[in-house]
């Protein structure tokens, strides 16, 4: 059996993504191989179907037991025959797993790192007598002290190519610098590794920065939106996690706490009740989430600030791993980053204190970004990429500049007549004219004190940060950062030098329109039928199918199990296993709607999707379309059901780009040249500027309109 057809009868896909086949191809000749891959790009494909076509045993080194189960789980409905060994099993358990290890019964074998070389272990005396073909190292980044999620538990990992001196390493990471990969190389003793670094891109995430005030409020109102949705919700305490998990459950939200002061049982239940979807919403902090292969994460929130970069990402990383759309968004303050310089510093260790304060002044700077955050994302892991990605908040938002010389006069006045000698925080407080005793009593009487009192804090703090960009300001490296002139100062002072603040104006967008249709009761329909199975099973309903497999039949509506197989993650175990419980559903939903296979329409499968598609024409979106064909408008649509009216022309759109409903509906025939003369000038990506190019006299409406038009076009 070759690669490609072992993907194909395993995981139902017809084609690798990244570097898969490459990496598969090294081990499979016996060379070790560093694997950078995005969370969520397909890392343990890497070592699982090498597992499947070598004869004997693979290894897998893996830190958490949650992954491991849930790992094996995934493996032994997929048809791959799997198995753990760790402290949570009895010893008849363990008795009789490694009897089905010496029989051959099994073809991947989880360990934990701490299991293999400690001072009472004899495992690997008897993992040395079996055949072991390839030796799986996930988390790679734990045994660096350069990284970003170091335990010291895995040095032990250095033993491996001494005892197995002849088998295949393949070391694997999500997120790791150069100095980290480094580390990997050397303390793994690696044999001349074949690196594979896949794009850091997760295009289905999209991130948001928001300042961290009113916080609570403003992540009531996110969630609100979000309510039948999984999500992880990151704080830095242990206190935090506990405090907002009880706030959140006052609400109404399905909501636990997750650190590492809880005892192994509440950590054990909360996590399955979490990968269950019995609770919705995991408030953690970091010590939550390594190796979590919930597939249905459709956000993460970071309530405070992370510590760097890497953390970060590998964090957001945890949503959207079945490839449909996910959010990513961030509360930032500065006082978090203050507060954090202190965590930052290793006592005794300057090297070291030096690099995670670099790491977290990279971090500061990605939140007070005004350009494209996924950009800086990017090149922070030295990967090209350019300067608009279409789907984070500095994309999806249009700025304006004003004229800010006289805000930045008092500002850098300010900073001046405190002799250079305070942070920003403080140089704030004087000129918003601060009451606070920490204000000393000889600068309540200088000129500026009170006289930025009509701007709000949040706003002098991104002025402040635009002047150290624009290098009229710059801070010191000190551990309490004090704000200096600098030569530009001058002329701005004495009004020979004119400055511009940028202002954010959010603007409507249509990436809605960027993805085709499925029907919204069918999914449901499927979920049910999902979640049953996996009451049955024992297991996580995403180990049963994923979301996104879901979402290709709500779309493409099979209707036979020769079309069911050419969905995305049906492979042969699976479509004998469950395929007839969902035909059977996708027959009865299409035959009460009169619908009929859209197989013909889908591409090949590729092992993931970058773009899902969006709920259209589902129960809903179709009320919408008949009260549209029944005479409403878009108004009166929108009030009786109680929808936004940008939701109500989303819904019409659906049906234009299906070709359910006539453009000409939308827009009158006049004016449809004018609007295909904007898209072909100024693309899809942004409504507003079409918008601006068009002029009041065509709406926001008429221009989904054509562009949905224009997509039916090219279908």
């Amino acid at each position: 059996m070759t690669p490609l057809q072992a993907l194909q009868k395993y995981y139902g896909y017809t084609q690798f993504r990244h570097q898969q086949e490459a990496i598969i191809k090294q081990v499979m000749s016996g060379g070790d191989a560093l694997v950078l891959m995005p969370t969520g790009g397909g890392k343990s494909l890497c070592y699982q179907l090498p597992a499947v076509l070598l004869p004997g045993l693979t290894l897998v080194i893996s830190p958490l037991i949650a992954l491991m189960k849930d790992q094996v789980d995934a493996l032994n409905l997929t048809g791959i025959p799997a198995a753990y060994l760790n402290s949570t099993q009895s010893s008849g358990e363990q008795t009789n797993i490694i009897s089905r290890v010496k029989n051959g019964e099994i073809k991947l074998l989880y360990l934990a790192p701490e299991r293999l070389f400690s001072s009472e272990s004899r495992l690997v005396s008897f993992l040395k007598q079996l055949p072991v073909s390839l030796i799986a190292i996930d988390e790679a980044h734990c045994i660096s002290h350069w990284g970003h999620d170091f335990r010291p538990e895995y040095l032990m990992l250095a033993h491996f190519k001494t005892e197995f001196p002849l088998i295949p390493v393949i070391a694997l990471t999500a997120t790791a610098d150069e100095l980290t990969r480094q580390d990997i190389r050397d303390k793994l003793a690696l044999h001349q590794p074949a690196e594979f670094v896949s794009s850091f891109n997760r295009p289905n995430i999209s991130y948001t920065v928001s300042p961290k005030k009113n916080a609570y409020q403003q992540l009531l109102h996110f969630l609100n939106e979000r309510r039948d949705e999984s999500g992880i919700i990151y704080c830095l305490s242990r206190a935090a996690t506990e405090d907002l998990a009880t706030d959140l459950r006052a609400q109404g939200y399905a909501a636990s706490a997750y650190h590492a002061g809880l005892d192994i049982d509440t950590k054990a239940r909360n996590q399955e009740q979490f990968l269950r979807d019995e609770i919705k919403i995991m408030v953690a902090t970091i010590a939550f989430g390594m190796g979590i292969n919930k597939s249905n994460v459709r956000y993460v929130v970071h309530y405070d600030l992370p510590k760097n970069i890497e953390g970060y990402y590998q964090e957001t990383g945890r949503a959207g791993r079945d490839g449909l759309p996910s959010e990513a968004l961030l509360f930032f303050s500065a006082g978090d980053a203050f507060k954090l310089k202190n965590f930052a510093r290793v006592e005794g260790n300057e090297e070291q204190s030096a690099i995670m304060l670099k790491k977290l002044d990279d971090m500061v700077k990605y939140c007070q970004l005004q350009t494209c955050r996924r950009q800086y994302l990017m090149h922070y892991f030295n990967e090209p990429f350019g300067d608009h990605c279409g789907s984070c908040d500095v994309c999806l938002t249009e700025y304006k500049t004003i004229d800010g010389t006289v805000l930045a006069q008092k500002a850098l006045s300010a900073v001046a007549r405190l002799d250079q000698r305070f942070g920003a925080n403080y140089v704030i407080d004087l000129l918003r004219g601060s009451k606070s005793e920490k204000i000393w009593a000889d600068h309540k009487q200088l000129k500026t004190y009170g006289i930025g009192a009509d701007v709000s804090k949040a706003d002098w703090q991104r002025y402040i940060a635009q002047l150290v960009t624009q290098g009229y300001l710059r801070t010191t490296d000190d551990q309490y950062p004090i704000l200096k002139l600098t030569d530009q100062s001058e002329d701005v002072l004495k009004g020979r030098q004119k400055v511009e603040f940028s202002i954010a104006e959010e603007v409507e967008l249509a990436t809605e329109l960027q993805t085709p249709v499925y029907e919204a009761g069918l999914l449901q329909d499927l979920k049910t039928i999902r979640l049953n199975l996996a009451m049955k099973e024992n297991v996580p309903a995403y180990l049963i199918l994923s979301d996104a497999t879901l979402l290709e039949i709500a779309t493409y509506l099979p209707q036979t199990p020769n079309e069911l197989s050419k969905i995305s993650g049906f492979g042969e175990v699976k479509l004998v296993r469950y395929g007839d419980a969902f035909l059977q559903a996708t027959l009865a939903y299409c035959h009460q709607y009169g619908l009929t296979s859209k197989i013909g329409t889908k591409q090949s499968k590729p092992a993931t999707r970058t773009k899902s598609p969006r709920a259209s024409s589902g129960n809903t979106q179709r009320e919408s379309l008949e009260l549209y064909k029944g005479g409403l408008s878009l108004d009166e649509i929108a009030q009786q059901r109680q929808l936004s009216i940008t939701t109500i022309q989303n819904h019409l759109c659906g049906f234009i780009e299906t070709g359910e409903l006539d453009v000409y509906e939308l827009v009158t025939a006049k004016k449809i040249p004018a609007i295909q003369d904007a898209i072909e000038k100024y693309g899809t990506e942004r409504l507003a500027p079409l918008k601006e190019v068009l002029g009041d006299a065509y709406t926001y409406a008429e221009i989904k309109a054509v562009i949905s038009w224009s997509k039916k076009d090219q279908a």
